[in-house]
């Protein structure tokens, strides 16, 4: 199975209800990093800019971020503290998503990508 087919396995297999989050998400980090390149680690997508690395996965409360930098993007994690869940992890459930906009994620992720 090749990288593609990984991720679209993964994509897949997204149930229904986060779907449209994982998507939407997925859609903003291409947006914000259209060099990204997409894989699959730790069986998770996985998107790499040069040495940098975010991934995106989906969990019984919605879909996670592993691999941003709170230092980087303080301004977020200041705005929405309720979804930090350890060092580098952010938890989205729908709800939450509703509350953010698409250039607030779009500022994350591009910050985390960026060299």
């Amino acid at each position: 199975m090749d990288v593609n087919e990984e991720f679209q396995a993964y994509a897949d297999a997204v149930p229904a209800e986060y779907r449209p989050l994982f998507d939407r998400v997925h859609r903003l980090i291409l947006q914000a990093r259209p060099e990204a390149s997409v894989g699959i680690s730790y069986r998770m997508p996985t998107y790499r800019v040069g040495r940098r690395r975010l991934h995106l996965a989906v969990w019984s409360h919605g879909v996670s971020l592993y691999g941003w930098q709170p230092d980087r993007n303080a301004d977020f994690a200041a705005r929405h503290p309720e979804l930090l869940f350890g060092k580098a992890t952010l938890r989205i459930r729908p709800e939450d998503a509703a509350t953010i906009t698409d250039d607030e994620l779009t500022a994350l992720v591009g910050q985390a990508l960026s060299p």
